[in-house]
């Protein structure tokens, strides 16, 4: 895409201290946007957004009401107004169904369903006509290839990232009909070896679904059409296209970026 497409942007990412939101983050800030770095490790937040020109990084806690409301308001007083959310942040916990714990569950539906649909409302109340910001905006949702495949060892990550989905076209019927200006698109990663995805691998392991980590990725591989794992620049340019002016006329719509694993 053209270099600066982002110009002018106020962009909020969750869980942006590493990992994927990490190089969202940096993609979007390269891309002219001004972003602030939300997680709930505010020390690696800041030390990230340190590495960006203007960027800004603050605590967030995802599942927490007021922890939102504070930092779209620090996002709002920081960068000069806030168009653009990505709600990033998630977290995994592998298990059998059934060696399941209602606590994981929880624990994944706080997360990756309350901490999604308190992101887009968050974002709703500010970008809307009359908000904090005002200007409308785009959200893009992180779900997951785990919503489209059935894999072992995540049914309970699978269902909170098929949650995510519903979520966001929900959302975006909902901006639309209201006359909010927010476009909501999604995007379903595929497998990608940040430190959350080698635990992964190494969880079904130990769970006895795989004899060996490389069985556990080549697992993943083999139902993989481009015959490789996704990187972090997959994702993140996946959610520039999303935040940007190329994608003006989509709502509602999950991309997948997972090499055609999900087709």
């Amino acid at each position: 895409m053209t270099a600066q497409v982002l110009q002018g942007r106020k962009a909020l990412v969750t869980g942006g201290a590493r990992g994927i939101g990490a190089a969202i983050a940096q993609t979007l800030s390269a891309a002219g946007a001004a972003v602030m770095i939300g997680d709930v490790l505010e020390d690696a937040a800041r030390e990230t957004a340190g590495t960006l020109a203007g960027a800004h990084g603050v605590r967030l806690d995802v599942t927490d009401e007021a922890s939102w409301q504070a930092a779209v308001d620090a996002t709002v007083r920081s960068l000069g107004g806030f168009d653009l959310l990505v709600n990033n942040a998630g977290i995994e916990i592998t298990s059998p169904l059934v060696d399941a714990q209602a606590d994981d569950l929880r624990r994944m539906l706080d997360v990756n369903v309350v901490g999604t649909a308190l992101g887009i409302k968050h974002a709703f109340r500010a970008m809307r006509p009359g908000g904090a910001a005002g200007q409308g905006g785009a959200v893009v949702n992180i779900s997951s290839v785990a919503a489209t495949i059935a894999f072992p060892g995540i049914a309970g990550y699978s269902a909170t990232k098929s949650a995510v989905d519903r979520l966001t076209r929900v959302a975006a019927m909902e901006s639309g009909k209201l006359g909010y200006g927010v476009r909501v698109n999604c995007i379903y990663p595929g497998l990608v070896p940040t430190a959350m995805g080698q635990k992964l691998a190494a969880d079904v392991v130990d769970a006895g679904l795989f004899p060996s980590m490389d069985a556990a990725i080549g697992a993943v591989i083999a139902q993989t059409p481009l015959g490789r794992l996704g990187e972090v620049g997959d994702m993140a340019d996946a959610v520039l296209f999303l935040c940007s002016d190329a994608s003006r006329f989509i709502t509602g719509a999950g991309l997948p970026v997972d090499g055609g694993m999900g087709m």
